[in-house]
């Protein structure tokens, strides 16, 4: 049988329109990879009750930027655009499933199986490994191959923090959008990283998600001659969370004289709901708020900087 590689991008997920929203979120809280919510028996039903009180608010902000995510459709045109780029490799189908939203792993393994796929390579777009991200797609993709009775071989890339081509595309956003700032402006310009935040039990308990950022920053300010500094952002719950907060990171350079901000989602490849709205519209008026001015690098999505960065970690153990 002639060699066909299939590519599973693997993703969170998002609510596309305002109907969806309560259920997204039962799907999110439901996991307990996440979150352990009581004995296992409860987790659902809890999940439940979290997600009827949540979902208004999290209308409201979907609301803001355009009524649902846009990451499914982002993540369908990074699926396209790779597939594109691998046509001359070899026989590639490249599909992308979600965690907590359709279409989900056993869907597109069945795809895959209908296609006659003979090897499979799960590449997630969580740049760092994290037990509740690439852990927890890793953990259903499994869960769903033996369900359906998958017989195709899975290669998992656990994370990718310094690949060159992804790190030069993120100093190549960083570059592009200095220049929103003056020439003046730019010697000044305090570089924030934003990354998503965990709950610091999790590093604890052996998980590199920091480490691997701090990877990604350390090549990248190698390249920018230009240091930064990191935060967190998106906590939720009574947890002990990673520090600095994001907003905490704001109050306090306020403090210290900053007046220009280029705020960098270093743990985002797609633009969503944490750059969208939290990032683009709640930081940006914290700063304002605060006497300073906060630009943000735009998302990677589909440069083709980035495809050409996930075209190699594919090649590599195809």
């Amino acid at each position: 049988m002639e060699k066909k590689t299939g590519v599973l991008l693997l993703n969170m997920g998002g609510p596309e329109k305002q109907e969806d929203v309560r259920h997204f979120l039962y799907n999110l809280f439901s996991d307990r990879e996440i979150i352990r919510l009581g004995p296992a028996l409860l987790q659902k039903p809890i999940a439940a009750m979290i997600a009827y009180r949540r979902a208004p608010v999290s209308m409201r902000n979907y609301q803001k930027i355009g009524g649902g995510s846009p990451l499914t459709r982002i993540t369908a045109e990074q699926a396209q655009a790779l597939e594109q780029s691998l046509a001359g490799d070899g026989d590639f189908i490249v599909r992308f499933c979600m965690r907590y939203w359709p279409p989900f792993a056993d869907t597109v393994l069945q795809e895959m199986i209908d296609a006659g796929v003979t090897d499979l390579i799960a590449l997630p777009l969580y740049p760092h490994y994290c037990r509740a991200t690439s852990g927890s797609s890793f953990f259903d993709l499994k869960q769903q191959h033996a369900k359906i009775g998958c017989k195709i071989p899975i290669q998992e890339i656990r994370s990718w923090p310094a690949e060159p081509e992804y790190t030069q595309a993120l100093a190549t956003r960083i570059r592009d959008d200095l220049a929103l700032f003056t020439e003046e402006e730019q010697e000044t310009v305090q570089l924030v990283y934003s990354a998503h935040s965990l709950p610091k039990s999790f590093i604890d308990q052996g998980d590199p998600y920091v480490e691997e950022l701090q990877q990604t920053i350390a090549v990248v300010e190698g390249q920018l001659d230009r240091q930064g500094k990191l935060c967190f952002q998106s906590r939720s719950g009574p947890v002990e969370w990673l520090e600095p907060s994001t907003p905490d990171m704001l109050n306090q350079l306020a403090q210290d004289g900053c007046k220009n901000i280029l705020m960098v989602p270093i743990s985002f490849v797609s633009d969503h709901i944490e750059t969208l709205y939290e990032i683009d519209m709640l930081y940006k008026d914290q700063a304002a708020e605060l006497g300073m001015r906060l630009e943000s690098t735009k998302g990677l999505n589909d440069d083709p900087f980035f495809i050409q960065a996930l075209r190699t970690l594919v090649l590599r153990v195809a």
